[in-house]
């Protein structure tokens, strides 16, 4: 039974009235929808840091997903918050993440600057709002509202809310601040796994971190003397458990000094109750400063990133020149929204794989 102070059936109101689903409630439906939806397949083939599919075990934009979804779901269970809104935002997050990961969004950001800008964070909200189009009466996927808001309020190191119709000033609910939190640690988590995995770090370049300390420590104690590739991927699983338990206990913490009693309380406390301890932030802060040296800035990295940039920059400039290129579901939209935006859209939704198709159709045949 969620707590008084998570987001309740009440408030799940859509844009578009519908009947009621007989056995699914509004905030499974809004899940469902995520799920079916087509920007949520193409996530399957978009970096999420590593190029996707050139190593057999390094996360795509999907996979990291669904371990948002997971870990953010089992710690709304622990706090009693509504479970099913937390893991439909989850599904949701990165739906409006272009080709190559954050290098791709500079670029697009870089490109529309003159007419709107880019941020995938407002992108989520538009393909959510009105790009997808599977239902006769309406576009868009017809969300609720608390869904809507928690994806326009999404918020981490490397995100930052944008949207006008959400500018109140207020927090997100709970639940997207615990989906902002799984985000960060899943994705620090997950890069210090497909890092080591790939030879781009090493153990002792991590010995130095105090979160990898006890993660390490805990692995040693609970499995000995196992071979090394085992304790090392224990390790890598203690870093997320451990990130995950300080949140829940800070979160309680601050949940009850704060006086939350309820989703508004939430929403107009003066900081977000959902957070990391001092000593977790810091922690994190080791971890994430770790990888910006040796992972998100390596030269390899620097270089894909250089090339992607290229690839895109080039494709935006093709299709204002050559219009008619664009697909004409696209070329339909063009005098209601203007060619950059309409360009910029069917990008954004692009794979990686078909991205790069695309260039080599386009300019490099």
């Amino acid at each position: 039974m969620p707590a008084a102070y998570a987001v309740t059936d009440a408030e799940c109101i859509r844009r578009h009235d519908e009947p009621d689903d007989p056995y699914r409630s509004a905030l499974q439906r809004d899940r469902d929808r995520v799920i079916h939806c087509t920007a949520f397949r193409r996530l399957d083939y978009k970096t999420q840091v590593f190029v996707p599919h050139e190593h057999d075990h390094f996360r795509t934009r999907l996979t990291h997903t669904i371990e948002v979804a997971q870990i953010a779901r089992d710690a709304a269970r622990a706090l009693d918050l509504n479970e099913d809104l937390v893991e439909a935002v989850a599904l949701a997050h990165d739906l409006g993440h272009p080709p190559f990961g954050h290098g791709g969004e500079a670029i697009l950001d870089e490109l529309m600057a003159d007419v709107g800008h880019f941020e995938h964070n407002r992108q989520s909200l538009r393909i959510v709002d009105y790009l997808e189009h599977p239902y006769p009466q309406f576009r868009g996927l017809n969300l609720t509202q608390p869904t809507r808001e928690c994806l326009a309020k999404h918020e981490t190191r490397f995100d930052t809310p944008v949207c006008a119709e959400f500018t109140d000033g207020r927090h997100a609910p709970l639940e997207g601040q615990l989906v902002d939190l799984a985000d960060a640690i899943a994705y620090s988590s997950a890069d210090l796994e497909d890092a080591l995995t790939g030879g781009w770090l090493g153990e002792a370049e991590l010995a130095a971190l105090p979160l990898w300390q006890h993660a390490w420590a805990k692995a040693e104690a609970d499995y000995g003397d196992v071979r090394p590739i085992h304790k090392r991927i224990r390790a890598t699983k203690n870093v997320i458990a451990l990130l995950v338990a300080d949140c829940v206990e800070t979160t309680r913490r601050r949940i009850e000094a704060f006086g939350i009693d309820s989703g508004q309380t939430a929403r107009g406390a003066d900081a977000k109750a959902v957070s990391l301890s001092e000593d977790g932030q810091a922690w994190l802060d080791g971890l994430v400063n770790l990888l910006f040296d040796r992972v998100y800035r390596h030269p390899v990295m620097v270089e894909a990133e250089t090339q992607s940039r290229t690839v895109i920059r080039e494709l935006f400039e093709c299709f204002m020149q050559r219009p008619d290129d664009l697909p004409s579901r696209y070329r339909a939209r063009v005098d209601d929204q203007g060619l950059p935006r309409v360009i910029c859209d069917y990008i954004a939704g692009m794979t990686d794989r078909f991205c790069r198709a695309e260039h080599a159709r386009l300019i490099t045949h």
